[in-house]
């Protein structure tokens, strides 16, 4: 592996975007973090020319991001949504940058939004749909089979503002399984949950157990201090690990034979679970 010249440092091995955990939030504003976030225990960071900056500020935030990912830098990037005039200058300073990972598209609201934006990066970009508002969440299925679609994520916080919702769990279950449907529905990887605000540890535990029940499988963060809750809450259990390889080493023994109905979905949830856990690195409970 060869050394960045963005950060000076070995880069990071991180896992796959579409099982990626904790995706950290970067503001685009602030080129002297960079580094240290690529460094940090983040599956994957995003950097924000979008939400956290001024509009006055966003051409010298776009510039300081084309400069670090054209230098060794990898990223995905928070880009402006297709309604702004932002949008157009966004894909066009990005298109062909080596270090980019995929950008996150703010304010989604329809399949035009994703296939354009895919088109304008040259057809083999990742887009991550961000979903922000009632309208996203209503047409999340056709968003997630809109071509260049790659993972779906919840503007948690837009999307309260805009509909008056409350942060309460229950309140927010209909948008986040929405979101879970509609990825099921366009092929695509589980959905990436909304930021949880402040530093309790235990209400950010609480609410990433929350999205995973639901079935999230990511979820953004504004701090690397919560990255460590968030990699940990979405990981498979030692305990899952465990009765996976138990279970699969049983299904081996038995030469690969399906007994009944119920064999066929453990298989399958053996089998991610065993996915996941060498990615992540977790062992089986002894």
């Amino acid at each position: 592996m060869t050394e960045s010249p963005a950060t000076g440092t070995m880069p990071r091995i991180r896992p796959n975007p579409d099982i990626a955990r904790s995706w950290l939030l970067v503001p685009g504003t602030a080129p002297q973090t960079f580094d240290a976030a690529a460094s940090s225990r983040a599956d994957q960071i995003v950097l924000d020319i979008e939400d956290a900056v001024d509009p006055k500020r966003k051409p010298e935030a776009r510039a300081d991001v084309v400069a670090w990912l054209t230098n060794g830098g990898q990223a995905w990037v928070r880009i402006n949504d297709r309604s702004t005039a932002f949008w157009s200058d966004d894909v066009d300073a990005l298109l062909g940058l080596p270090g980019l990972q995929g950008v996150m598209l703010a304010k989604t609201e329809a399949p035009e939004h994703v296939t354009e934006t895919f088109d304008r990066l040259g057809g083999s970009t990742r887009v991550l749909a961000l979903v922000e508002s009632a309208l996203g969440i209503e047409d999340a299925p056709s968003i997630a089979k809109a071509r260049g679609a790659f993972r779906l994520a919840f503007g948690s916080g837009d999307y309260r503002r805009d509909t008056g919702t409350s942060a309460d769990d229950l309140a927010m279950a209909y948008p986040r399984s929405r979101l879970v449907v509609a990825s099921r529905i366009g092929g695509l990887p589980g959905p990436i949950d909304g930021p949880t605000v402040g530093s309790s540890h235990p209400v950010l535990r609480e609410q990433s157990s929350v999205a995973v029940a639901l079935g999230l499988t990511g979820k953004l963060c504004l701090d690397v201090e919560q990255l460590p809750v968030i990699n940990e809450v979405i990981s498979p259990t030692p305990s899952d690990v465990a009765w996976a390889q138990d279970f699969l080493a049983d299904f081996e023994s038995r030469g690969r034979v399906i007994r009944d109905g119920s064999d066929l979905p453990r298989l399958g949830r053996a089998q991610k679970i065993e996915k996941l856990a060498s990615a992540f690195g977790v062992m089986p409970a002894t």
